[in-house]
């Protein structure tokens, strides 16, 4: 069992034994049916992969949407959009209408809308290019002034990245911390996990740097009470044998917004079980 399984069918049996519900108290979320989308859930919730020793977090208990997280992933840090169009025409992404502000034909001013306002990926390259060695290599998709501006809109779940560099032997390795206050794990976790690596290794490419450690950190980590008979398929699948891995097939020192969606590969995934239907709480 490779540690992203083992971590996520952990992290289920935690939740389902020992989590906390939200009954006693009103929920933002609504299924279509209107009735509120109660969840069941843990707290600080921390896991740590090494992508230099191979261990990337890809689950292989369902069937994996890989070109769809990473097309989410760049519609927001190179495209930086919050346009609902463009994701569905040029990455197929069809989860963001429930969430489209006011037929606006956005989801408001979020994600990579908060990314371009802010030049949040540029001073990040900047700074990892000038500085990067510094302390401050940080992006926020948390901005207050964002929410006072747009009040509508998700809010962003994955919200921070911090990013350190390490020279081993000559060599610099870039790490990435994600931190995120709300996790639909179940749903959404693994997708989530898969395109921020593949952030990092494209801002690693970027400058030659190595792979390094990637971690994240969850402050409620939880599933819907609707999706209880899927938890319990997925804890009763069992895991492949392989390490399935990203591979990014572009020279070395590919500037940033050049790389494209077909330039990754899924590589050793393995999954023999079909896709499991969710009810989302929107």
């Amino acid at each position: 069992m490779n540690k992203a399984d083992k971590y996520f069918m952990d992290n289920l049996i935690k939740i389902k034994e020992e989590g906390y519900t939200d009954l006693s108290g009103k929920v933002r979320p609504k299924y279509k049916d209107g009735e509120p989308a109660h969840t069941k859930y843990i707290t600080f919730v921390h896991e740590e992969y090494d992508l230099s020793k191979g261990e990337f977090p890809i689950s292989t208990l369902r069937p994996l949407a890989f070109k769809s997280g990473i097309g989410e992933m760049l519609a927001f840090y190179q495209d930086q959009t919050n346009d609902i169009s463009l994701m569905e025409d040029k990455y197929k992404l069809k989860w963001w209408r429930d969430w489209e502000v006011r037929d606006t034909n956005t989801i408001g001013l979020r994600y990579g809308a908060t990314v371009k306002r802010y030049d949040l990926l540029n001073k990040l390259l900047d700074i990892l290019n000038n500085d990067m060695f510094s302390r401050r290599k940080l992006m926020s998709l948390w901005q207050e002034q964002d929410f006072i501006d747009e009040p509508e809109g998700l809010k962003p779940c994955f919200y921070m990245t911090n990013w350190e560099v390490r020279v081993i032997n000559d060599e610099i390795y870039l790490d990435l911390h994600l931190t995120s206050r709300s996790s639909d794990y179940g749903v959404a976790s693994v997708i989530n996990r898969v395109q921020y690596v593949a952030l990092q290794m494209m801002i690693a490419n970027h400058f030659g740097f190595k792979l390094g450690k990637f971690s994240v950190f969850t402050s409620n980590l939880h599933y819907y009470l609707r999706h209880e008979e899927q938890i319990d398929e997925l804890l009763n699948r069992i895991p492949s044998k392989k390490q399935p891995y990203i591979k990014l097939n572009v020279p070395v020192k590919t500037n940033f917004y050049d790389i494209k969606l077909s330039d990754f590969e899924l590589v050793d995934f393995e999954c023999e079980y079909p896709q499991l239907t969710f009810e989302l709480g929107v």
